[in-house]
């Protein structure tokens, strides 16, 4: 009888807690860019003019304040409850998404570059993300926002594993 393969088990480890400031401090910007926007609107077309333009005068800002609760209070903490990753002895997990969930496996042996890159807010916050990429038709594969020390060493050891296993194959 064929043994079967272990079941699938979500990955172990969270993304780093700094990346709810991250996601936090991008939606401060956006509500503010919304709230901008909604403000300019308000101050440019005058509330004399008719049709569904007076309804807009307390809906923008109603829509800008519910953005801000659900891109502030509730969107980083979610984030941050369905985003893991893992690097085993054979591959790297991934488990990304809240509403359409996405599971990604790569075999170290598929690994062809692994990247370390860090943006601006990721630099304030001391994070940085690991990309792996791959020969499958998924492409790429990103583990978002891990501390700098972390992502160097899972960057570091993914790459001399990866080489590893392209030396035993030839």
């Amino acid at each position: 009888m064929p043994t079967l393969p272990p079941p699938v088990r979500e990955p172990a480890w969270p993304l780093s807690r700094s990346a709810i400031g991250l996601w936090v401090t991008e939606g401060v910007l956006g509500t503010l860019v919304i709230g901008l926007a909604a403000a300019v609107f308000l101050l440019v077309v005058p509330a004399s003019v008719g049709g569904p333009v007076p309804v807009l005068r307390w809906l923008l800002p109603g829509l800008a304040l519910a953005y801000a609760v659900l891109a502030i209070g509730v969107r980083p903490w979610v984030r941050f409850r369905v985003h893991h990753w893992e690097v085993t002895g054979e591959a790297v997990y991934t488990l990304t998404g809240w509403l359409t969930r996405t599971w990604l496996l790569v075999p170290i042996s598929r690994i062809q570059t692994v990247d370390v890159t860090r943006g601006v807010l990721q630099q304030l916050f001391g994070l940085a993300s690991v990309s792996v990429l791959t020969a499958s038709s998924a492409g790429t594969v990103h583990v978002p926002h891990l501390a700098v020390d972390v992502a160097q060493r899972v960057a570091d050891d993914l790459a001399h594993r990866a080489e590893q296993v392209r030396d035993q194959a030839t």
